[in-house]
């Protein structure tokens, strides 16, 4: 395998989209000698679906790939029973081998777009946590005292509020730091988070005799509401699965000062493109326009060129130019007549009949072109085909039986 070592390339990846480095100046001079790197990042398949927000550390583990190196996605399936404490707030509940399993098939999927899973090595660390002896785990943990552990942000607002914390959570970054003692990690991502548990790995290497890893960890990236962390609990994610004018969509919604840390972080952009966006936002260009652009880039990441060309076309058909897309899924139900918010249920528009209530009542839906508010009403689809609105993005051609 051959390593590239152009400096602007390592400049680019040490700099950008990068919250931390430790210690920045010996991995500059890793990337420069020339050597396979092993970068390693940990993932606990205990959720299904990724955001953008999940994404930010792949794109890195891209710019390592693109530079040649070695990347290891290591999936938990001995630490994801217990799960992660860290930016916890109670307990997390253990999960079954066949939910970690399916969910990191899931995982691989979604990262695909980005890296080159062919060239990946995947890993699960049952392979080597399981077989560890009570005796192991005594040495492990001697590594580590009590107080350093209570140090932890998330342990300290657990005991102010009287939570109780488990003592196997304090074995959660004794597992995750021999991880990297098991793999011989050269460089180990994660988010800012994670940080405690990337530095169990350093002093874990140490003491087996390892030149201690390096660590990367990637910013947390705002939701669509430019204040909060992007997260499916808040409603302000864009997920990685979700249809390509809905990516598009929703990142036309953020808020204008949001647009440079979208580039930065989600659309992969190099400091010199960077810098180009900030020169021209600066200069008094319509956000908007920048938007489309940033909106483009992020949906051609994951569908393509062709794709990402035919969302940013249904955008100004629906918002610019207040039309029907060409193309509008069509669907069948059963039965005549159906209350609105019924309708709307069934077809998946809506997360729940509340919601849907919610939807009707805000004006947010039209029913053959005619907005709709009142959540007895009912619509008639004996007759033909008709066209049901819900928001800005969702049209349905709806016919029953």
């Amino acid at each position: 395998m051959t390593v590239n070592t152009d400096e602007k390339a390592i400049d680019n990846l040490l700099n950008l989209g990068v919250a931390e480095v430790i210690v920045k100046e010996d991995l500059k001079k890793k990337l420069r000698s020339g050597k396979v790197l092993r970068i390693k990042l940990g993932i606990d398949p205990t959720g299904f679906d990724l955001h953008l927000g999940h994404m930010v550390v792949v794109h890195k583990l891209r710019e390592f790939q693109e530079l040649g190196h070695q990347i290891i996605l290591l999936f938990g399936n001995f630490t994801g029973r217990i799960g992660d404490p860290s930016g916890k707030s109670e307990t997390r509940p253990m999960r079954t081998q066949e939910e970690l399993e399916k969910n990191a098939q899931h995982y691989l999927k979604q990262v695909s777009p980005i890296l080159d899973v062919s060239k990946v090595e995947v890993r699960w660390n049952a392979e080597w946590l399981a077989p560890l002896t009570f005796s192991d785990v005594v040495t492990l943990a001697s590594q580590f005292t009590v107080a350093q552990m209570l140090e932890r942000d998330m342990f300290q607002e657990r005991i102010k509020k009287d939570q109780p914390i488990a003592v196997h959570e304090f074995m959660y970054p004794l597992m995750q730091g021999y991880d990297s003692v098991a793999l011989k990690a050269d460089v180990e991502l994660g988010g800012t988070d994670q940080t405690f548990n990337l530095l169990a790995g350093r002093t874990l290497q140490k003491a087996y005799g390892q030149e201690p890893q390096n660590i990367l960890t990637g910013p947390i990236l705002v939701g669509t509401d430019g204040s909060m962390k992007m997260g499916k609990t808040t409603g302000n994610y864009i997920g990685v699965d979700e249809k390509p004018e809905d990516i598009f969509g929703k990142t036309m919604s953020i808020p204008d000062d949001s647009i440079l840390t979208y580039l930065e972080l989600a659309a992969r952009v190099d400091a010199a493109e960077l810098a180009e966006f900030a020169k021209r936002l600066k200069g008094g260009e319509n956000p908007r326009d920048l938007k489309m652009e940033l909106a483009h880039a992020i949906v051609e990441l994951y569908h393509g060129e062709k794709v990402a060309k035919v969302a940013e076309e249904n955008f100004v058909t629906i918002h610019q130019k207040r039309e029907v897309p060409e193309e509008v899924e069509e669907v069948k139900v059963k039965g005549a007549k159906w209350n609105i918010v019924d309708l709307i249920s069934e077809l998946g528009l809506a997360e729940s009949k509340s919601k849907a209530r919610q939807l009707v009542e805000g004006g947010a839906v039209k029913w053959e072109s005619e907005k709709v508010e009142d959540v007895k009403a009912e619509v008639n689809l004996t007759k033909e085909v008709g066209l049901l609105q819900v928001g800005k993005r969702n049209f349905r051609r709806v016919s029953g039986s």
